[in-house]
């Protein structure tokens, strides 16, 4: 047995010095006073003094690359980075190639996962505009939900047929996560500025008026007018609008229908960023302004919001140069999220058990995982050591991305992550990943 000693344990709302005893992969006892002297003197001991102990982040929208885009990234490179990053479990997307969206392809990602995966995995199923007989294949305890791309995508996983929106909201009774931006405004501002600049490129601080606040809003307002009128389990990703903020209820996490997620860029960066950091913060939804940025994190605070997740999506730095019309949206996060969060502890922003709440404890709750997301007895031992004296630099050496960059690349953040456990083995410390294997997640649906 393992006994991470003297931590400052971060957990439902609290924090407290204690210890926690590790038998086998699950947790056997959360001690508050000292332990009894028969655990210490029969357990391997592993001294937290001044460290936090943390439940593992549970990542609830990832995008991993595999199949068919292994140049930009991989389960198994993608999930070790996860690990150094504290982040426990994760949730992959569906656009890949060949896209999820069929039963084959969701068993195949299965066991690509069980075959290569480091941390827990579990992977969405794809909607299409006409694969509804798929999705109703699809079981619940088994997949962490359906993704609906109500915005541009690869290929027939735009959504855009409202007839299919409606019958997917009405008859897929599962947790249904949504991407959303409205095609039609995006259309119609990209035309206005492709004729502004004709042949040349559009630069790309005229991304977030591209894919606009008012095509976010549009596009949620749809999605969440659906969910009301089917009793839809929904999950919009990626918010980046203050005004989306005010389409959800604020009410214990558990009682709700439609809840909503934000990324830890739309809560770092802001349009005032793009001519330091160009492309490299180019994402869709887009980076807004500060006050869409500052409305998001009351939001959170608030309980208008309950998780938050990356939508880490790496590309070769070779993809990500040019402006609107060239560079690909979308960057790697998944090593660095929980140390953002924490930086944000760090600046007063928010607490560290706000990080623990809404990347921990919410995705548990929301998807309903199994024994995962909590410091608790019986659970599994999925947890993070966090050292908040000891700062940690990124650098290109210790980028652990396929893609080998970080939009995050010369930061020095105030907090490092010592140790990870995965299912109750140390999976990484002292800078390496150790060779463990995740498990499939499980749903108590």
């Amino acid at each position: 047995m393992k006994l991470i000693y003297n931590a400052t344990i971060v957990n439902e709302g609290k924090s407290f010095v204690g210890s926690v005893l590790i038998d086998g992969q699950v947790i056997k006892s959360v001690f508050d006073t000292t332990p009894p002297h028969e655990v210490l003197n029969n357990s391997e001991v592993i001294d937290a003094t001044g460290l936090w102990l943390l439940p593992g982040a549970i990542d609830d929208q990832v995008h991993f690359r595999e199949p068919g885009l292994t140049h930009k990234a991989d389960i198994s490179t993608e999930s070790r980075a996860a690990l150094a990053g504290g982040v426990t479990s994760f949730m992959d997307m569906p656009n890949t190639k060949p896209q999820t969206v069929t039963i084959e392809e969701l068993d195949r990602k299965y066991e690509l996962g069980a075959e290569k995966s480091y941390a827990n995995y579990s992977f969405y199923m794809g909607a299409t505009n006409d694969n509804l007989h798929e999705l109703k294949k699809v079981d619940a305890k088994e997949v962490c939900g359906v993704k609906v791309f109500m915005g541009s995508s690869t290929g027939n996983m735009l959504v855009d047929s409202r007839k299919t929106l409606q019958s997917i909201f009405a008859e897929i009774d599962m947790l249904i996560t949504t991407h959303c931006e409205k095609e039609e405004i995006i259309r119609e501002n990209l035309a206005r500025y492709k004729a502004e600049f004709g042949d040349e490129d559009i630069p790309l601080k005229y991304h977030p008026l591209i894919r606009s606040a008012e095509a976010c809003y549009r596009s949620s307002a749809e999605a969440v007018e659906l969910a009301d009128k089917y009793g839809t389990q929904l999950h919009i990703l990626h918010l980046s609008t203050a005004r989306e903020v005010g389409l959800f209820d604020v009410k214990p996490l558990a009682e709700k229908k439609i809840t909503g997620e934000v990324c830890v860029h739309h809560l770092w960066f802001t349009d005032e960023d793009y001519e330091k950091y160009g492309s490299r913060i180019k994402w869709n939804p887009a980076v807004k302004t500060k006050a869409d940025r500052d409305g998001l994190l009351r939001g959170l605070l608030d309980g208008h919001l309950d998780v938050v997740a990356t939508d880490h999506a790496p590309h070769l730095w070779s993809e990500k140069q040019g402006g609107c019309l060239k560079a690909a949206s979308g960057g790697p996060l998944v090593q660095h999220s929980l140390l953002m969060m924490l930086e944000l502890v760090k600046q007063g922003k928010l607490t560290k058990e706000d990080v623990v709440t809404k990347m921990s404890h919410a995705p548990a709750i929301l998807y309903k995982v199994h024994k995962r997301g909590y410091i608790r007895e019986g659970y599994y031992a999925d947890m993070v050591l966090v050292n908040p004296n000891k700062s940690y630099t990124i650098t290109k050496e210790n980028i652990l991305y396929k893609c080998g960059w970080s939009p995050l690349e010369g930061e020095t953040m105030s907090n490092s992550i010592e140790k990870t456990f995965l299912n109750g083995d140390v999976a990484y410390e002292n800078g390496n990943v150790k060779e463990v294997r995740g498990m499939r997640l499980g749903f108590d649906r």
